[in-house]
């Protein structure tokens, strides 16, 4: 039986990145690495839709989230964190770690972050030194409203946006210097199609003023020594040096379609998708505002959702990712960022329509996938 990755993370790798990582690996100090590494640095530009460095570490994303936390904030700094899903907590339990105090903005799982309640909140709270929010909220399928909060900062000299995008660059539009966020961070396995192992941080002119002000200890993820290293298209540490060829190959695969292209592909996908889950029958859990990186679908009435995970690997060879904390069992997350095309699709809504009727669920068969063809036609 084949395997087919569906999971938010990581996603698939294309056969060219495959193959280009599988080169002898090269010296990360020697020139060929150099003009590699200058090439990438561009194409993280183009990427993130900025003019400042975008600095690559080796690390998960949380990694460059906690980098933003150690290198932004110092102890006894108030954060506003956003919470309304897994990837939300993460924030609050970072920024608790390193002694900042977060005052927390809670919304129901499910439904994005509300800008008036935001708004509030820095208001009432005037020390408030940052806002730390997911731009995609992948435990939820759910995308918060980040033009609109980075409105709210853009106008406020003392405080910054921190942006977890590790399901949203290259996912849709989320411009970093056009909308005025301060930072912005993803990883390597969501759209930028490679293995686990690369975080990302950018950091605006604003955000580089508060690095000058914090006080916090930090040594690995010491921003402003990967920033002079950069400039000289190097790492003040090794790098993985593997998954920066990668990156390489993907983001001239990238630049190739166009970034304005990849947004319109991802949305089409995610559209069709939730139409074909909806003429199944099926709930969306992401009632408002859902993101084009996944589409988190409610287990019906009666299925076991984890049963109903296992089938998909077992019967069909899918992993899909499930819910997470009080969700866990009660949602199917399916993937469709980076490496995926409409025949994907068709195979997941295939599976997810067999494993329904496998185990009782009333369905008609081709339901899903009818409106599938319809939209993608």
């Amino acid at each position: 039986m084949k395997s087919y990755l569906f999971a938010p993370g990581p996603t698939p790798v294309p056969e060219r990145v495959l193959l280009r990582m599988a080169a002898p690996i090269m010296h990360h100090r020697e020139k060929v690495f150099e003009e590699v590494f200058e090439e990438v640095r561009e194409g993280l530009k183009y990427l993130f839709q900025t003019e400042q460095e975008v600095l690559m570490l080796t690390s998960s994303g949380t990694g460059a989230m906690e980098g933003a936390v150690t290198n932004l904030f110092s102890k006894g700094d108030e954060v506003l964190v956003v919470r309304a899903g897994k990837f939300g907590q993460r924030w609050g339990e970072l920024a608790e770690a390193y002694g900042l105090v977060p005052t927390f903005a809670d919304f129901s799982w499910g439904e994005p972050a509300d800008v008036a309640a935001i708004s509030e909140i820095l208001e009432k709270r005037p020390g408030i030194r940052g806002i730390l929010i997911q731009a995609s909220e992948t435990s939820t399928g759910v995308m918060h409203p980040i033009r609109e909060i980075a409105a709210l900062t853009s106008k406020r000299e003392d405080v910054i946006l921190v942006v977890d995008g590790i399901t949203a660059v290259g996912v849709f539009e989320m411009p970093m210097d056009a909308w005025g966020i301060d930072v912005v961070v993803t990883g390597s396995q969501k759209a930028l199609m490679l293995p686990p192992g690369l975080a990302f941080i950018s950091l605006s002119e604003k955000a580089w003023r508060f690095a000058e002000r914090s006080t916090t200890p930090r040594y690995y993820f010491d921003l402003k020594k990967h920033l002079v290293s950069a400039r000289k298209n190097q790492t003040p540490y090794t790098p993985a040096i593997s998954l920066i060829i990668g990156l390489h190959e993907v983001l001239a695969m990238i630049k190739d379609e166009g970034l304005e292209e990849v947004f319109r592909r991802h949305h089409r996908l995610a559209d069709a998708t939730r139409s074909a889950v909806k003429a199944m029958g099926l709930e969306l859990f992401a009632k408002s505002s859902p993101s084009d990186a996944l589409t988190a679908v409610v287990v019906p009435d009666g299925i076991d959702g984890l049963a109903l995970k296992k089938a998909f690997l077992e019967r069909y060879g899918i992993t899909v990712a499930g819910g997470q904390d009080h969700v866990k069992g009660k949602i199917i997350r399916i993937a469709h960022l980076g490496y995926f095309d409409p025949m994907d699709m068709f195979q997941v809504i295939g599976a997810f329509e067999m494993a329904l009727h496998s185990m009782g669920y009333a369905i008609e068969l081709g339901s899903g996938l009818k409106v599938l063809a319809e939209k993608l036609a």
